[in-house]
Order: structure tokens, then C-alpha cells, then sequence
């Protein structure tokens, strides 16, 4: 393999149902630091049918190429034409990078992709940079530069892997939705759209695709939120949530949860935070009753300001808090809900 070869940074443009997903935004922002520390360019792949019309999107938010892989056989994913039609665009195009976003689909995508063209994959980054490695360096061993560090959680999150693909390209990851920022979208920006189709002929791998049944839910989007109260299993009970609810109603935010209260059948797991669940950044982030372990601190710490309450002066969540309170959360989180009531109807 000559790795010479191998240019530019390469996203993964998931879409579904002719809509681009938001992880999608979010890997090319950080495309874009990528390919400048490299000096390279930031290529979108687009793979779908009837699709064409949603390069420029991605050109807003930061590609300067749309690959543009069209066929009626992508309208819905299936692994394997979706599998052929990546495969088939590394092979030719060649890219350094290719970055897939870790979610149902790409997780499904990623290892049979990387498996396709005979490369590594790092599953669930949390962190991407171009760096050394070794990271430090080694008598008799050489350091190569410009490599990507793929970073993710290892061992239940009790350690933290830094990973390289130093013989291999290209040098691909999965990344988890909600850790890497999307830039400010450059309205009106437009990308060169090249179409490439390597042909697909069905056969008995080809998954036929019987009905498709959308699930229909008013659960609220927890990485979307501004603000979030979140409770762990010290706040009790399911019923116990209502005074958070009643919180979260005067800040007009939304509820979320720690795993513990998922698998304690008290909320569903949209609402999970953390390394199994969903990782966010809201403005505000009230952990109510949550012990803080590495696990969930995974899925929030990136939040801009951070409120702990809980009753174990020596909890872990203490130690990433901008602001914590010590005591009993049931006499406490109702006394914060009426002050800001008060404070509300003072300001109308």
C-alpha cells in the first residue's frame, strides 16, 4: 500500500429519507480542523437515491467536495449496497480519512466498510486530532507525524485509548453524535459535486426490504436541549421525577436520565446521558442525585455549566460541577423550583 496516494479528509454524509442527519454537520466540522492541520480538502460522500439536490447543504457547513453515489437501490439503507457503494468510493478516490458517525447505521457500516478495503477502524471516538506516534517517542522505533489519534473510551470507560492507523489508509473512525462541533453554516457556500455510481447488481445479499414501520414518539430530543435536569438513582423512584419535571417546566428545559434510572425501568432510554446513552452539550446541566461515575461524565462534561446536587459531599460529580450543592434533593430542588418561580412572575 502506498500511502502517498491517500489525500483529503473524507465524511460519511448520512441521510435519511432525503434528509441529512445532524451528526453528519458535526463530523464535518471537525473535518474541517482535520484537513487544515493537514493542508488537505474536505470531501462529503453522499450516498442515497434522488439526492443530489442536498450537496450545497453540506458545502454550508463545510465540504469542498460532494462525492454523489445515486441509485435506486440506496433509496433505504441496506448494508449491503450501501457497503458497496463506500467501499467502492475509498478505492478510487483514495481519501487519508474517512470519518462515519457512530450511529445505527454507521456502526452497522463502518467495520464492513474498513473490512472491504483492509484498513483499521476505531468504533466511538470521542476525540480526533493529528498528532505523533507513539504520542512520545521511542529509541529505535520511528516516530511518524501527521497520523490521526483517534480517541475513545475503553474498559466500560474506566480508561481512555488513544488509537492510530499508522501502515493503513485510509485512517477511519466512527464518531459518537453530539461530542464534535458543526461550524456556523456560510449560507449561500457551494461545493463541487462530482456523481460516481460503481453499479449495483442485487443478489442473495441484498436484504429485501418488506415494510418500514417509523416509530412515533413525543419524547423530546435530549441533545437538542439548552437545559437539562437530570436525575440518577438518587432521587428515588419514578415518581419522585415530578419535582424535576416541575424544575425543568419554569427553566423550560427537559428531563433526562443516568443509566442507572434506565435500567431501573423509571425512564426510557432517550433519555440516557452518558457513554451508553447520548452525549450532550447544553448550556445548562442540573445532575440531580447522579454519583458522577466516569460512565455518564463521558456523555456530559462538555455541558457549558454544570449544577450538581446531591447529598454525598465526596460524590465524583463534585469534581467536574461549576456549582454544587450539598444536601437533600427532595427539599432542595422544590425550594430552586418556587425561587425561580418568584423570580419569573418579578421579572413579568
Amino acid at each position: 500500500m502506498n500511502l502517498e496516494e491517500y489525500k483529503g479528509v473524507y465524511v460519511f454524509a448520512q441521510q435519511v429519507d432525503n434528509e441529512i442527519s445532524s451528526i453528519a454537520f458535526e463530523l464535518l466540522g471537525k473535518a474541517k480542523d482535520l484537513a487544515k492541520d493537514l493542508n488537505t480538502e474536505v470531501t462529503a460522500v453522499l450516498v442515497g437515491s434522488g439526492i443530489k439536490g442536498l450537496a450545497d447543504q453540506l458545502a454550508e457547513y463545510g465540504a469542498d467536495k460532494v462525492i454523489v453515489v445515486d441509485d435506486p437501490e440506496l433509496k433505504d439503507y441496506r448494508t449491503e449496497p450501501y457497503a458497496h457503494a463506500l467501499s467502492s468510493v475509498i478505492n478510487k478516490y483514495k481519501p487519508e480519512i474517512m470519518l462515519v458517525g457512530a450511529t445505527a447505521i454507521g456502526r452497522d457500516l463502518g467495520p464492513r466498510v474498513s473490512a472491504r478495503v483492509a484498513t483499521g477502524l476505531t468504533a466511538d471516538c470521542t476525540v480526533l486530532e493529528i498528532g505523533d506516534f507513539p504520542l512520545q517517542a521511542v529509541p529505535g522505533q520511528e516516530q511518524l507525524h501527521n497520523q490521526l489519534l483517534m480517541t475513545r473510551p475503553a474498559f466500560g470507560g474506566n480508561t481512555i485509548a488513544t488509537i492510530a492507523c499508522p501502515y493503513n489508509r485510509p485512517q477511519m473512525a466512527t464518531v459518537r453524535a453530539g461530542v464534535m462541533q458543526k461550524i456556523d453554516p456560510i449560507k449561500g457556500a457551494k461545493a463541487v459535486v462530482e456523481e460516481f455510481n460503481p453499479g449495483f447488481t442485487p443478489d442473495n445479499k441484498y436484504v429485501e426490504i418488506l415494510d418500514i414501520v417509523k416509530a412515533v414518539t413525543e419524547t423530546v430530543d435530549i441533545m437538542d436541549a439548552k437545559i437539562l435536569v437530570s436525575g440518577g438513582r438518587g432521587v428515588g423512584s419514578p415518581e419522585n421525577f415530578k419535582i424535576l419535571e416541575e424544575l425543568a417546566e419554569v427553566l423550560g428545559g427537559t428531563v433526562s436520565c443516568s443509566r442507572a434510572v434506565v435500567d431501573s425501568g423509571w425512564k426510557p432510554k432517550d433519555l440516557q446521558v452518558g457513554q451508553t446513552g447520548k452525549t450532550v452539550r447544553p448550556n445548562v446541566y442540573f445532575a440531580i442525585g447522579i454519583s458522577g461515575a466516569i460512565q455518564h461524565v463521558a456523555g456530559m462534561e462538555e455541558s457549558d455549566i454544570i449544577v450538581a446536587i446531591n447529598k454525598d459531599a465526596d460524590a465524583p460529580i463534585f469534581d467536574v460541577a461549576d456549582y454544587g450543592v450539598v444536601g437533600d434533593l427532595n427539599k432542595i430542588v422544590p425550594k430552586l423550583t418556587a425561587a425561580l418561580k418568584a423570580e419569573i412572575a418579578a421579572a413579568q
